[in-house]
C-alpha cells in the first residue's frame, strides 16, 4: 500500500498557524507528502524547505495565488487540487490535512490499518475522520462545529477538492460527499485534531482579516468588524464550549506550553446559556 499526503500553504508563519505541526503529524503515515506552497513573503517557504532537508519524503511545489479567486474561499480549492495533481499515481491512498489539522501518533497504527482494510473496496471513494475542533484554547472544543470531514481520498481523478476546501465532490456530477453518501465511504480509525480557532484575541483578529482578503475580496462582513473593533476580543460562545482533558500529538506539546490559560471559565452544566443553546441547536456533546 502506497499513501500519500497533500496540503497547502501561503504566509502561515504570520498567522502563527501550526502548519509545520501539520505537516510534521503526517509524515509519519505517508509514503510522501506534496506540500503547495504559495507565494509568501514571511518565511513560510523557507520553513517548509527547512523541514524538507530532515525528510525525503516532503515535495515542495511553488505556486502562486490568483487574486480572481479570493472569493468564498475559491483560492483554497483550487490550493487543494494543485497539490492532489502531484500525487504519485501509484499512490492507492491520499490524505488531506489543512495547515491547522493534525493526527495523533496514538492513532496511527489503527488509522493505517482502517487505510488497509479498505483497499480493496473500489466502491469506497474515501474515509472521513471524526473531528475534535479546538475553540479558543487547547482545553476547550467546540462539539457543534465540523464533526466529520473526508481527508481520505482515492487520488484517481475522481474526486476533487470544492467551495473552500471543506471536502470533496465527486467530478462526473458534481456531487458533494457527505453524511448522506454513506454509501460511498467509511470511517477511518482515528481523530482529526483541528486548532483554526486557537490563538491569541489579537492573532484571531488577524484571521478575521485575512478571512476577509480570502471569502470577501477584502471588504469584512459587518459581523467581522465587530470582532475587528472588539477590545477584549472572545471567541463566541467560549463559556459554553466543552472542556477537554484528554492529550494532544507530541508535536504541539511546545506550542502548548507557551499558551496561557488566558479563560477562566465556569462548569458549563451551571451555566444557564449552555441549556439556551441546546434548546436551540441540540446537544451535540
Amino acid at each position: 500500500m502506497f499513501v500519500s499526503g497533500f496540503t497547502f500553504c501561503r504566509n502561515l508563519v504570520r498567522l502563527d498557524y501550526p502548519f509545520l505541526e501539520s505537516i510534521r503529524s503526517l509524515l509519519p503515515v505517508v509514503d510522501e507528502l506534496i506540500v503547495a506552497v504559495g507565494d509568501s513573503d514571511d518565511g513560510t517557504l523557507e520553513a517548509v524547505e527547512q523541514l524538507q532537508a530532515g525528510d525525503p519524503k516532503i515535495r515542495i511545489v511553488q505556486t502562486v495565488w490568483d487574486p480572481a479567486l479570493f472569493d468564498n474561499g475559491k483560492i483554497f480549492a483550487q490550493q487543494t487540487n494543485l497539490a492532489l495533481e502531484h500525487v504519485s499515481r501509484k499512490a492507492d491512498w491520499a490524505i488531506h490535512l489543512q495547515s491547522d489539522e493534525l493526527l495523533h501518533e496514538r492513532d496511527y497504527e489503527r488509522f493505517l490499518l482502517s487505510l488497509e482494510r479498505y483497499q480493496g473496496d473500489s466502491g469506497i471513494v474515501g474515509l472521513m475522520l471524526r473531528q475534535l475542533y479546538f475553540y479558543g484554547d487547547y482545553w476547550h472544543t467546540n462539539p457543534y462545529a465540523g464533526r466529520r470531514l473526508l481527508r481520505i481520498i482515492r487520488p484517481n481523478g475522481t474526486l476533487e477538492s470544492i467551495g473552500d476546501a471543506s471536502g470533496f465532490a465527486r467530478k462526473i456530477d458534481g456531487k458533494y460527499i457527505d453524511k448522506s453518501q454513506k454509501h460511498l465511504w467509511r470511517y477511518a480509525d482515528g481523530t482529526l485534531f483541528h486548532y483554526g480557532y486557537v490563538n491569541s484575541p489579537r492573532k484571531l483578529q488577524d484571521k478575521v482579516r485575512a478571512k476577509a482578503d480570502l471569502y470577501h475580496m477584502g471588504s469584512p462582513t459587518n459581523e467581522d468588524q465587530k470582532l475587528l473593533l472588539a477590545k477584549d476580543y472572545q471567541p463566541e460562545f467560549m463559556s459554553i464550549m466543552k472542556p477537554y482533558k484528554g492529550t494532544h500529538p507530541a508535536v504541539m506539546q511546545e506550542r502548548i506550553s507557551r499558551f496561557p490559560l488566558r479563560y477562566q471559565l465556569p462548569n458549563r452544566w451551571l451555566n444557564p446559556e449552555f441549556y439556551a443553546y441546546v434548546l436551540r441547536h441540540g446537544f451535540k456533546g
